[in-house]
């Protein structure tokens, strides 16, 4: 296998979690009987553009089906950040009734309705049914592609180019990211400007955070890579922000290389700051194994010695992250008896591989378990927030990661 961006071919290994099923894949009753399809979860780094990427197995057509059960206007912390950043771009940008805003992989239309709202025309490209249907109840115009530079040119034809293209966690998401940014630049006028979210590579290695690897995400990105992307499609990264989203993300300001938009010293800066911390070298890199392993092995030690003194084990937010770390450790029913969240697009389904049952969150109190494992650690603060009725019967929260914690 060759990178995806530069085509050196790649040697090195950063992590191997075996064998996983597709992590958004939630099942029915009948799917949940019979054995689901695995495919090996394993990540290389290149040593030329320090990409570092998925092995090539899942195709995106598989991933992001008409039942893609992931709807971003379930987290009230989501939204609010959409709403917030609205606000700022509509201000940064002065965009008005006359700008065209175009966002990539626009989900349920958690954030175009913020701009639908401020009356500037907006578009959304969504290649999954369930959450464009979800959008256009919003009143949201949704275009069911998958977008790449092919698209893009058609689309321009049958649309303005946009004065702002935003794409949130969708970069990780394309198995061709510089056919994806090719299609950027094309759909941008030459004033334009791109802003991207995506997790941190840094993040990941610092803070351990091994279990956002699934198949979904083909990329794991720093902005020395993303820069590099762009620039050889003729973009270029004009400023950076730090976001406390997805366990620490960043936000990309992209525009034309010839834009008259100044870059920011914040460029330069989370640069050098990535150099410092070893993105650029393998050893950051081949370490990464050995603390995957330990998180595990210190989440099932923990889960067993509960089972064993009799305590009840429930889990809530049925989260892709949650995923790969359960089938990783091969944590199953026997141990974590049922996980609750707010999607009721995933409730009365079970969780893929562990076969865990997805109850609504109402189900907590029910079964007032004695421990609540948080699977998206990134919502710890909303989800006790929420659930801080597990209190009244002694109920404890466990947050796995980056090390067992007991809240």
């Amino acid at each position: 296998m060759n990178c995806r961006h530069c085509n050196t071919p790649l040697k090195h290994v950063f992590l191997n979690l075996g064998l996983a099923p597709h992590s958004n894949a939630y099942l029915g009753n009948i799917e949940a009987e019979i054995p689901e399809p695995k495919y090996p979860l394993k990540l290389f780094v290149c040593d030329k553009c320090w990409l570092v990427q998925t092995e090539d197995y899942s195709a995106r057509d598989e991933l992001f089906t008409d039942e893609y059960a992931y709807f971003s206007s379930v987290s009230s912390s989501w939204l609010k950040h959409s709403s917030d950043y609205s606000n700022m771009i509509i201000d940064r940008l002065n965009l008005n009734n006359q700008s065209f805003v175009l966002e990539v992989a626009s989900n349920d239309g958690y954030l175009l309705q913020y701009f639908q709202k401020a009356n500037i025309p907006c578009l959304g490209v969504e290649p999954t049914e369930s959450t464009a249907q979800a959008a256009e109840l919003l009143g949201i115009r949704v275009k069911r592609e998958f977008f790449g530079s092919d698209y893009a040119k058609q689309l321009i034809k049958e649309e303005q180019l946009a004065d702002l293209i935003i794409g949130n966690n969708v970069y990780a998401h394309v198995p061709d990211i510089n056919d994806f940014t090719k299609g950027l630049k094309t759909a941008l006028k030459p004033e334009g400007t791109i802003t991207l979210e995506f997790p941190h590579l840094l993040n990941l290695i610092n803070l351990k955070q091994f279990d956002t690897v699934y198949h979904e995400h083909y990329s794991y990105l720093s902005l020395y890579t993303v820069s590099q992307i762009f620039n050889s499609v003729g973009l270029r990264v004009y400023n950076v922000e730090k976001l406390t989203t997805h366990g620490g993300s960043l936000r990309v300001f992209g525009c034309h290389m010839e834009s008259s938009i100044p870059t920011d010293d914040s460029v330069l800066k989370l640069l050098e700051e990535e150099k410092e911390f070893g993105l650029q070298s393998l050893d950051v890199y081949l370490n990464f194994q050995k603390e995957a392993d330990k998180i595990t092995n210190d989440l099932i030690k923990f889960l067993r010695e509960q089972k064993t003194a009799g305590k009840s084990i429930g889990a809530y937010g049925a989260a892709a992250k949650g995923n790969t770390l359960l089938n990783y450790g091969k944590i199953n029913a026997d141990l974590i008896s049922f996980v609750c969240d707010a999607a009721p697009s995933k409730q009365g389904k079970y969780l893929p591989g562990s076969h865990i049952p997805i109850l609504p969150p109402s189900a907590m109190t029910d079964k007032k378990p004695d421990w609540i494992i948080i699977l998206p650690w990134n919502l710890e603060k909303e989800i006790i927030q929420q659930q801080s009725h597990v209190k009244d019967w002694g109920g404890n929260f466990v947050i796995p990661i980056p090390e067992l914690k007991i809240v």
